[in-house]
This record gives structure tokens, sequence and C-alpha cells, in this order.
């Protein structure tokens, strides 16, 4: 490495360089700039926030980045209305497909049934476990 350069942990603002920086290179490459947040909330009735969806849409795709649900609110169905209502989204948007990541620890036999499919995965990531990577196709 030069002398002229160094390496550091990356600000918040540097973040958002990287970001607008990938997504400029990326709407060039693909001549297209589509990409939305998708975020919603789930609350009690008391007002607490109790589950959420995080994700984007971009190039005809929803990507999940996170969808996590208190643990006393499991089992209701819950979940599944959080994926159906981003998916319905993203379908909004022109999005065609959606994928996601799930480890073994996490909840990909509930993606499965959600009508997703495993098209990769990571083994020992971390040791003993799997990072899966599924997919789905939006109707």
């Amino acid at each position: 490495m030069s002398s002229e350069f160094g390496f550091f942990a990356a600000s918040a603002d540097e973040l958002q360089v990287l970001d607008r920086e990938l997504d400029a290179f990326n709407d060039n490459a693909t001549g297209l700039s589509d990409r939305q947040s998708i975020a919603i909330s789930l609350r009690d009735h008391a007002g607490r926030m109790v589950g959420g969806l995080k994700g984007i849409t971009a190039l005809g795709w929803l990507y999940v980045s996170i969808l996590w649900l208190d643990e006393d609110y499991r089992g209701r169905g819950l979940g599944s209305d959080l994926l159906r209502q981003a998916e319905r989204q993203a379908v909004a948007r022109g999005c065609r497909r959606a994928c996601l990541s799930s480890f073994s620890f996490q909840a990909p036999d509930f993606y499965l049934r959600q009508g997703y499919e495993i098209f990769g995965q990571l083994e020992d990531y971390p040791d003993g476990e799997t990072l899966f990577f599924l997919r789905k196709v939006l109707s």
C-alpha cells in the first residue's frame, strides 16, 4: 500500500457516500433507478413495536434484509402478514421476484412455508450453522 493512503473506520457520512456511489454505478450499468425502501412496523394495542420488516425494492426485486417478530407474538400469523404486506407493496412497485437470507437457527422453514425456495447456502456460517439464500416469484 502506498503511504499516501490510510484505512479508517467509516463514518456515518462516509457510509452514505458508499451507498450513493454504488447506487449511481448500478443505475448507470442497468439504466434503472427504481430503488425504494420498505419499512413496516407492527405495534401492539399499547403502541409498542412487536415486529417489523425492512428491505428495498429495486431492479424488479424485493430484497428483505430484516424480518423480526417478538417471541411472544410468534405463531399467530403476524410474520406471514408482515411478509405479505411487503410483497404486496413490492408488486405495486413493479417487482416480480423477492429474495432474502436466513440462518439455520433463524427461520428458513418459515420462509419455505411462505413459498420461498432455497437457491444457495453457505455452510459453517457460523461454525455448525448454515446461511440460506431464498427467493420467490411474486404474483
